[in-house]
């Protein structure tokens, strides 16, 4: 579908939530223990840019990407069962959620919430292209990778999910009200890194086939003003 589709539920939805630690090796490659129940935080709808957009870097930021594989709410519910998850997709997107690893490393020392570190304008780039829900039968077999300045560095299958969507939909409707138009972030595999200004970053979202599905490209920049880091 067009990109206008995409750009649509941008401007309706209300948040982006997140899901942290959902591939196993990327929870190891962060030393970060496995999870016994899907776990998420919420990033600002401010934070998204589309496919062909600037990402700005904060002066003294370390910012990693982390490709994932989106999905966008289609009817607002509450309580829904794994049964009936997929009758609350309205389809997928290709997005990277960027993060501000040594501000958020900063504030977990210290005990304090990371939403900033997650938060920034920009922080959530997006393909332009929607992808309605019957065009993918199977979103648990399907190949994320993601290139800066053409080298692979991540590249992996979202059959390795550790908490698969419907559960995802249950565990999170549970606690608040999944909106038309909400994203959903379902975790990113390993090979995180970081993104300089003057990269490129190119990402890729493709079927069993090898056929493509959505692609995701912008540039880093150094931003202007605003937040600095200090360490």
């Amino acid at each position: 579908m067009a990109s206008s589709v995409a750009q649509n539920f941008i401007r309706s939805g209300k948040k982006i939530v997140a899901i942290g630690r959902n591939y196993a090796e990327h929870a190891k490659e962060l030393n970060n223990a496995l999870p016994k129940e899907p776990f998420f935080f919420l990033k600002p709808t401010t934070s998204y840019l589309l496919s062909g957009g600037k990402l700005e870097i904060p002066r003294g930021i370390v910012a990693h990407h982390e490709v994932e594989l989106g999905f966008i709410i289609g009817k607002t519910g509450r309580d829904i069962s794994q049964a009936n998850a997929e009758d609350y997709i309205a389809g997928y997107t290709l997005a990277v959620d960027m993060t501000a690893r040594n501000l958020q490393d900063k504030v977990k020392k210290q005990g304090l919430p990371w939403s900033a570190a997650k938060g920034f304008d920009g922080f959530t780039p997006i393909s332009q292209t929607f992808i309605p829900k019957h065009l993918i039968p199977d979103p648990h077999n399907l190949r994320l990778s993601l290139k800066i300045n053409n080298e692979i560095k991540q590249n992996g299958s979202t059959s390795d999910m550790i908490f698969r969507i419907p559960r995802l939909i249950e565990h999170v409707s549970s606690i608040m009200t999944l909106e038309e138009g909400d994203l959903v972030l379902t975790g990113t595999p390993s090979g995180v890194g970081s993104v300089i200004p003057g990269d490129r970053v190119e990402c890729l979202l493709t079927d069993e086939t090898g056929k493509t599905l959505a692609t995701l490209e912008f540039d880093a920049v150094l931003r202007q003003g605003g937040f600095e880091f200090q360490p």
